[in-house]
C-alpha cells in the first residue's frame, strides 16, 4: 500500500507558507495503519533492541502496537510535568523557544538497546534529545524510526553518528 496516497497534504498549516503533512487518515483507515506498522517494524530488520522509546505524542501511536507486535518494552518520553514519578530530563532549543523532554529515571537499564519511535522527522532536535535521554540512562541507541522523514529539512544530518536512521515514508 503506497501511503503517500493516504498521508494528506494541509496547506499553509500551521503557518502560512508550510505544507503540512498529515498522517490523520492513515490511522483512520485500518488497512493504511497495519501497512504503515508492518512497513515501519520490517525496517527494523535484524536490528537487536530491548525496547521502543516512543516520543510523545505520535510515537505513542507506533511505539504501542508495535511494542505488542514485537514483544518489547513501551518507554515513554513525554513533555516536562507529565509523568508521575521521578525524571530525568533534557532541554532543547526549538524554531521559536524550547522544549523539555522527559522519561522515567527507572525505564531503561544500563546497556539497554532501544530503538527511538516518532511519527516524523523534520529538523530532528527532538530526537537528538531522545537520544540524549537514553544515553544519560546508560542506554543504546540502536536505531530511530520513523514513518515520515522530510528529507528537505535535513533531521537525519543531525542524528548522524546517534544510530542508523529508518524511515518509511520519504518526502524530498
Amino acid at each position: 500500500m503506497d501511503l503517500r496516497h493516504i498521508i494528506r497534504d494541509v496547506p499553509d498549516f500551521p503557518k502560512p507558507g508550510i505544507l503540512f503533512k498529515d498522517i490523520t487518515p492513515v490511522m483512520e483507515n485500518p488497512a493504511a495503519f497495519r501497512a504503515a506498522l508492518d512497513g515501519m517494524e520490517g525496517l527494523l530488520g535484524e536490528v537487536e533492541f530491548d525496547a521502543l522509546c516512543a516520543i510523545e505524542s505520535r510515537g505513542f501511536i507506533f511505539g504501542a502496537p508495535m511494542g505488542l507486535d514485537l514483544d518489547k518494552r513501551l518507554v515513554l518520553m513525554r513533555k516536562a510535568g507529565k509523568l508521575p514519578a521521578e525524571t530525568r530530563a533534557v532541554t532543547y532549543d526549538l524554531e521559536y523557544g524550547q522544549a523539555t523532554l522527559e522519561m522515567h529515571v527507572d525505564s531503561l537499564k544500563q546497556g539497554d538497546r532501544v530503538i527511538i519511535v516518532d511519527d516524523l522527522l523534520a529538523t530532528g532536535g527532538t530526537a537528538v534529545a531522545a537520544a540524549q535521554l537514553v544515553a544519560d540512562a546508560g542506554g543504546i541507541v540502536a536505531g530511530f524510526l520513523f514513518m515520515v522523514e522530510l528529507e528537505f529539512l535535513t533531521g537525519r544530518a543531525k542524528l548522524e553518528g546517534l544510530g542508523p536512521v529508518f524511515s518509511l515514508v520519504n518526502y524530498s
